[in-house]
């Protein structure tokens, strides 16, 4: 029996369209906007100075280049599984395997490292957080809460999304507000013009903090309307994340002025310090694993529809993971073993090496969405209501050329790490095949030896 969606939209997929523009929005801040933010002013300003911003405006030119091309193959490929699902579209099952896996690692490792993270400043508060068997049951907790949440429904995982990225931005908003009283013009006054060098290297740091928008759209099949929505979510997302990250650095630069780099641990509580006292420190520091959890929350409710959309098309075995529960209409087995891996990892908690394959794997993934719009656009030319990027071929052409200058840049032990990842996940690919393929030919000698008989 087909499961009953009288007050919503179904997809392709089976799924409940229910995702709006401001839903899809606060979904891709929640996801960027994570614990990076937080320590990323110092690194700037030790890198740039009172010239810093000019980081900022680089680097969000860089990632609209690259979050355009995610909005016109988000419009034309409006199934789950965001960049897995778009470039499965227009290179093939391997090109999806690949997608799919490098993404799933990626989060994999980052949500690990970043639970870890919230254990650590919880445990500045009460320091029996940080022990033992109280650190493994709040993992526990924390992502058997997430799993029973996104199960009972996308509108529940989002509602959760939804309250985090309210409460993570509120005390990041206080700090611009409040604080644009306490700035010193003389602190934001550039002492020269940066090299080229070294505003592409504090971009390359700052390229990371970005990454995110990408994964709020792999619930492309629960969004209402997805060919406005999607290019509107990202334009609103992307833009507010620029905007907020500017306004941050600018005020902490004028409150801290040179003194801001000295505290890469944790600047923005410093600065929270400095405007509102003592409370500030603590308002910044929860609000940093407040932020932190909201991020861990958003994958918890993207990344299964990622899994889900690679077992449907049977690039992820086994098939359960393709599984829809009959009353939530919900990938329920997908969210289930996203939330236990996760946990696992968490509770191990040394994921060193999988965050340095993380780097270089997500700049592939968006190397392979910029030469989606190319080749979606001559297998779909005539693709009516979908957005198309203007200029021709010049944006997907410049992300292609910006994402493998930043490929440059990536040190040596991630380069083979990345090499090695992509080599194994090779094999396993073929390995399936040639399995499938012998399975194939052993099932048609049975039906021809039944024949004969």
């Amino acid at each position: 029996m087909k499961p009953s969606a009288s007050h919503a939209t179904l997809s392709s997929d089976g799924l409940n369209r229910t995702v709006g523009v401001w839903g899809l929005s606060a979904n891709i801040v929640n996801l960027t906007v994570g614990g990076g933010i937080f320590i990323l002013p110092a690194i700037v300003a030790a890198g740039l100075g009172s010239a810093s911003i000019a980081a900022y405006l680089f680097c969000g030119f860089l990632i609209a280049l690259v979050m355009l091309c995610f909005a016109e193959v988000g419009s034309k490929v409006t199934d789950s599984g965001g960049a897995y699902t778009y470039i499965e579209s227009a290179f093939g099952r391997y090109a999806g395997f690949l997608t799919a896996n490098l993404f799933i690692v990626s989060a994999f490792a980052a949500d690990a490292a970043i639970a870890n993270a919230i254990v650590e400043i919880l445990a500045s508060f009460v320091p029996v957080m940080g022990s033992g068997w109280t650190r493994i049951t709040f993992m526990l907790v924390l992502f058997g809460s997430l799993a029973m949440i996104n199960v009972i429904g996308i509108k529940s995982g989002m509602r959760v999304v939804l309250f985090t990225t309210t409460a993570k931005l509120i005390p990041l908003l206080l700090l611009v507000l409040i604080g644009w009283k306490d700035i010193t013009g003389s602190n934001l006054v550039w002492d020269s013009l940066p090299s080229v060098k070294s505003v592409g290297e504090m971009s390359l740091i700052l390229f990371f903090a970005f990454i995110g928008a990408e994964t709020g759209l792999s619930i492309g099949g629960e969004v209402k309307n997805p060919k406005k929505t999607i290019p509107k979510a990202v334009f609103i997302g992307v833009s507010g994340v620029l905007i907020l990250y500017m306004l941050i650095q600018t005020v902490s630069l004028g409150v801290m002025g040179d003194a801001l780099a000295d505290f890469q641990a944790n600047p923005l509580a410093e600065v929270g310090n400095r405007i509102f006292g003592p409370v500030g420190l603590t308002l910044i520091t929860l609000g940093a694993a407040v932020s932190m959890f909201g991020t861990v929350s958003g994958t918890n409710t993207n990344l299964p529809r990622v899994i889900f959309a690679g077992a449907r098309d049977g690039v992820i075995p086994p098939a359960i993971l393709a599984r829809v529960h009959p009353k939530y209409i919900t990938p329920h087995v997908a969210i289930i073993l996203y939330s236990s891996v996760s946990f696992l990892l968490a509770s191990v908690g040394e994921i060193k090496a999988l965050m340095i394959a993380s780097s270089g794997a997500i700049l592939l993934v968006y190397l392979g969405v910029a030469l989606s719009v190319i080749k979606l656009r001559q297998l779909q030319p005539d693709d009516p209501g979908s957005f198309t990027i203007p200029g021709g071929y010049t944006v997907p052409a410049a992300a292609s050329l910006v994402i493998i200058w930043f490929l440059s840049h990536l040190t040596g032990p991630e380069a083979i790490g990345m090499a090695i990842l992509v080599a194994v996940l090779t094999g396993v690919f073929f390995g399936m095949q040639w399995i499938r393929a012998r399975v194939e030919v052993h099932s048609e000698k049975i039906s021809a030896g039944k024949q004969i008989t």
